[in-house]
């Protein structure tokens, strides 16, 4: 049984799961594909992490908290900013190290719902991905044991963590626990598009749903956007990546399919995330789009959904109304009163 097979948290998400996908090319009815897409009422959490609300509480805290970086003045939050769709709007991921990061801070929206994580896939689940941009030199720069010291000292954070483990102790698994159960809550809200799902037929324009069909049909944007997430979680090699830096294949170098493979991202609020690719190197939806129309650099690892399309400007355009379906009301996550907080 996988981690994702063990108890799940139950919230209120709006919809049922999907149970599989259809094929679609042109202006053919959409309305057997779309109810595919409904969107899931549970989150998973896996067996040796249960959600509990004192466990997402203490998450929070510690996600809003600058008290988590080197200099005290940047938090998880300065890069994945709700307002920002959970992302910061920049090419390049930015933290303590002015210079910048080589690739583009990723959404946290469904994060719950996508196993092996980074655009490399590095990170086998969500509670192994935060001592690494917090022990980073350009992200957080702060060491395991300092970061111990600092919420150790504070009596506010020593009640948090015994309300959610039972014992005051901070420990790295205990940050990670709780980080990863708050950031599992990060969901996507209702969209146009899940409106349209679930029967209102005047949610979406019917530019929007032909884009739909391209995108599911001619497009071949479906064979890894896939899900209610529009992700399956894959890594692909798009033909858009150059030089060193070939993603997923630095951990697998003898793998001919993984050189140039880089995660496969939610597109959940996409309209709001440029730019994009993993390097933040394309600046608009426009320019994504037609970099798949070309089909990118032919090589072994390339994608085999990744080929010329020979679309029309018409239908370009349909694809990106379809992908504006997909943002939802942007949100003010408020961050938790961190103004009792000693400077430890």
């Amino acid at each position: 049984m996988s981690r994702r097979a063990g108890l799940v948290f139950a919230v209120v998400l709006l919809f049922a799961l999907p149970f599989g996908y259809m094929a679609a090319e042109g202006t053919h009815d959409v309305d057997p594909i779309r109810t595919q897409y409904r969107r899931p009422v549970i989150i998973p959490f896996p067996d040796d992490n249960p959600y509990t609300k004192a466990k997402a509480d203490l998450g929070k805290m510690l996600f809003f908290d600058p008290l988590l970086s080197g200099s005290r003045k940047h938090s998880c939050s300065s890069c994945h900013m709700p307002a920002n769709s959970w992302s910061d709007g920049r090419s390049h991921a930015v933290g303590e190290d002015p210079a910048g990061m080589d690739i583009r801070t990723p959404t946290l929206i469904d994060i719950a719902f996508v196993d092996v994580l980074g655009w490399d896939g590095k990170f086998i689940d969500l509670e192994s991905v935060a001592f690494g941009p917090l022990t980073s030199p350009q992200n957080m720069n702060i060491t395991e044991r300092e970061l111990v010291r600092r919420l150790s000292a504070s009596p506010r954070y020593t009640a948090a963590f015994a309300k959610a483990f039972g014992s005051k102790h901070v420990t790295r698994r205990r940050i990670e626990l709780a980080l990863a159960t708050y950031e599992r809550t990060i969901v996507a809200g209702e969209a146009p598009f899940d409106r349209w799902v679930m029967g209102d037929d005047n949610a979406i324009s019917p530019e929007a749903k032909r884009g739909f069909a391209l995108f599911n049909g001619k497009a071949h944007c479906s064979s890894c956007h896939s899900g209610p997430s529009f992700t399956d979680g894959s890594f692909q090699d798009i033909g858009s990546a150059t030089g060193g830096d070939i993603g997923r294949g630095h951990l697998f170098p003898t793998s001919e399919k993984l050189q140039y493979a880089f995660k496969t991202p939610t597109l959940r609020d996409v309209a709001n995330r440029g730019p994009y690719m993993h390097d933040g190197s394309v600046a608009t939806l426009e320019d994504v789009i037609e970099l798949y129309n070309r089909g990118g650099i032919d090589r072994p690892s390339r994608s085999p959904s990744i080929r010329p399309l020979s679309l029309t400007a018409g239908e370009k355009a349909e694809l990106i109304a379809f992908l504006k379906t997909l943002s939802a009301p942007s949100i003010e996550a408020p961050s938790p009163d961190l103004a009792k907080q000693p400077l430890n």
